[in-house]
């Protein structure tokens, strides 16, 4: 391809990277966290921007409670052992039911549902269980990662007369490592989001600290999400351009 036509399908990926639900989402919540980081509690226009951010991100989190329920009720790999199964489905049921409760706070501070109290008790608890989702998430990527460290080290021994760098199996395992790897830093620090949203440690984990973790946290997802399209984007490239053309998204 050209260097036109690279630029052309670079700019047909950002299009279709911002189309996605999701990564307005993480985009959305980078600019909330920032603005909580900047506000640090405070009243003023940056925390005005935290409010009306996160209540526009609770719009694009209508009904992706399924997704869950969905990944609730459907099969494991076989081989998975117990304790990651049932991490996993813990995993799976805390985050559907704080997408399912989030959308009732969303009805509360639409003025929908009219009662304040109610809606306040509701959204503490629909982040005690998104906090339970991070933990549960945390120790899945624990034993994953363990699970392909001994598989890892059992390949080295195997390839120890060779090169384990150009061996195609070695490198898709140290690619998985590294990628749960970084969920793994995600989801720890998102503890420490959760354990600042319900004011757990007040002192320690001020709002300017649960801003600065959920920025940074923010930015791993988008990263991610952006990452989950150059995996396949030389695959595609030749069709979203042609899709681009046909689109008028280019000239």
């Amino acid at each position: 391809m050209s260097t036109l036509d690279i630029a052309r399908t670079e700019f047909a990926l950002a299009v279709l990277y911002l189309n996605k639900a999701q990564a307005r989402d993480k985009i959305c919540r980078a600019i909330q966290y920032g603005s909580k980081y900047l506000s640090n509690g405070e009243p003023g226009t940056a925390q005005d921007v935290d409010k009306s951010t996160s209540l526009a991100r609770k719009v694009f989190r209508l009904f992706k409670f399924v997704n869950d329920l969905n990944a609730l009720i459907s099969p494991t790999p076989p081989g998975t052992p117990l304790p990651l199964v049932l991490l996993g489905k813990s995993k799976n049921a805390l985050l559907s039911t704080f997408l399912f409760l989030d959308q009732i706070v969303w009805l509360g501070r639409t003025g929908i549902y009219k009662n304040k109290d109610r809606a306040d008790l509701i959204s503490r608890i629909s982040l005690y269980r998104s906090m339970g989702f991070s933990i549960c998430t945390t120790l899945v990527e624990i034993g994953e990662l363990g699970k392909l460290s001994a598989s890892m080290k059992k390949l080295e021994k195997d390839l120890k007369n060779s090169d384990k760098y150009k061996n195609e199996q070695y490198l898709s395992k140290l690619q998985k490592s590294n990628e749960r790897s970084l969920a793994l830093v995600k989801t720890a620090m998102d503890i420490v989001v959760a354990i600042g949203l319900l004011q757990l440690a007040p002192k320690k984990v001020t709002p300017r600290v649960t801003g600065a973790f959920g920025f940074v946290t923010s930015l791993i997802s988008c990263y991610q999400v952006l990452a989950s399209f150059y995996h396949y984007s030389l695959i595609i490239a030749p069709f979203i351009l042609n899709w681009a053309r046909e689109a008028g998204v280019t000239t």
